[in-house]
């Protein structure tokens, strides 16, 4: 007798909590068809489409008020950690231990069900509207994501969500990738190009750790790429200018962040395009200064080295950033460049 009280008691508190995760559950699935009708996707499918990921930022912007396309640069700022983390394999499965998508205390390590989940405060959801709740499914996971990041409490403006869970450097990167999605009215901002047009006379080799003497013993964080005085310097990517101005180092310079938060690094620049301005986004191709060499002193210097673009790559993990070798890069935009001019009528 002492023991059925006990039980019929748990019983009963887990049947109330069952009964309010479905009404929970069924509530908001009926808000969230209201606003939008989600394209439904196959379970299998591991990465969705980019119009599928744009649609589920829409779908949360009409819920939220919140714009897509700051969404979107929150999502892609998380995506990038993930990244870092060599967590992208199936791709969004980083983000979520089968613990956290379940819910630490529920007994079934794969459950899929949206409302069992929830019953366990797991944060797994159907992004898809298939009905499955998948932590190696794209759409599910950035559905889940941004809701646990909209649902933050204590909060009173995106902004201050932002901040909750981002550091200051987070929070930037977010605002950079926004007005990238803004301006370009699209995420589907993956082409690259060479940064020096394909036609003009240039000419780089793998020079990726040599000693450097000017200003105290240091690597070669990068690759020089030789050619004339005034060749147009081009961004190689969808960004945003971060840095311009000089550095003694690299003289005349400019730094593209990209959605990869990847920064393009270019220096010992002649000059700079017209009014182009730190916080100003650019594309492939766009033309952003010129070749030169200046550098290697106080502002002005120039001629102590040939002419030449100097170009670095410099991953941002979080917290710091780390340079990595450009050249396998360079090689490749330039071959997906010309591979695209060749098929230009």
């Amino acid at each position: 007798m002492r023991n059925r009280q006990p039980n019929l008691l748990r019983k009963t508190v887990q049947i109330a909590l069952m009964t309010s995760a479905i009404l929970l559950g069924l509530s908001f699935r009926a808000a969230h068809a209201d606003a939008v009708e989600l394209i439904k996707e196959k379970p299998q499918v591991t990465i969705v489409s980019y119009p599928d990921r744009r649609q589920i930022y829409g779908s949360l912007s009409i819920l939220t008020g919140v714009p897509w396309y700051e969404l979107a640069a929150a999502d892609q700022y998380h995506r990038t950690l993930q990244i870092v983390k060599k967590k992208t394999t199936p791709e969004m499965s980083g983000r979520y231990s089968e613990a956290e998508w379940v819910g630490f205390l529920n007994p079934n390590p794969g459950d899929t069900n949206e409302v069992s989940i929830a019953l366990f405060d797991g944060k797994g959801r159907d992004g898809s509207g298939d009905g499955i709740a998948d932590r190696t499914q794209d759409l599910d996971v950035i559905y889940a994501y941004l809701q646990d990041l909209l649902h933050t409490t204590g909060t009173k403006t995106w902004k201050d969500t932002l901040l909750k869970h981002f550091d200051p450097r987070g929070v930037k990167r977010i605002e950079q990738f926004a007005k990238i999605y803004r301006t370009f009215d699209t995420i589907e901002l993956n082409e690259h190009a060479f940064p020096l047009p394909l036609r003009s006379d240039y000419t780089f080799h793998g020079t990726w750790g040599a000693s450097r003497g000017w200003g105290g013993h240091r690597i070669h964080e990068g690759t020089d790429i030789f050619a004339g005085y005034g060749v147009p310097a081009r961004s190689t990517c969808y960004g945003i200018i971060e840095v311009k101005g000089w550095n003694n180092y690299g003289g005349w310079r400019i730094g593209i962040r990209d959605l990869n938060n990847v920064y393009h690094y270019y220096a010992h620049l002649s000059g700079y395009a017209k009014d182009l301005k730190e916080g100003d986004p650019v594309k492939p191709g766009q033309t952003i200064g010129w070749v030169g060499s200046s550098g290697y002193g106080k502002p002005g210097t120039s001629g102590k080295f040939p002419p030449h673009l100097h170009f670095g790559l410099y991953r941002d993990a979080g917290k710091n950033e780390w340079a990595f070798d450009p050249y396998p890069n360079l090689l490749r935009w330039e071959k997906e460049e010309w591979q695209r001019n060749r098929k230009k009528p």
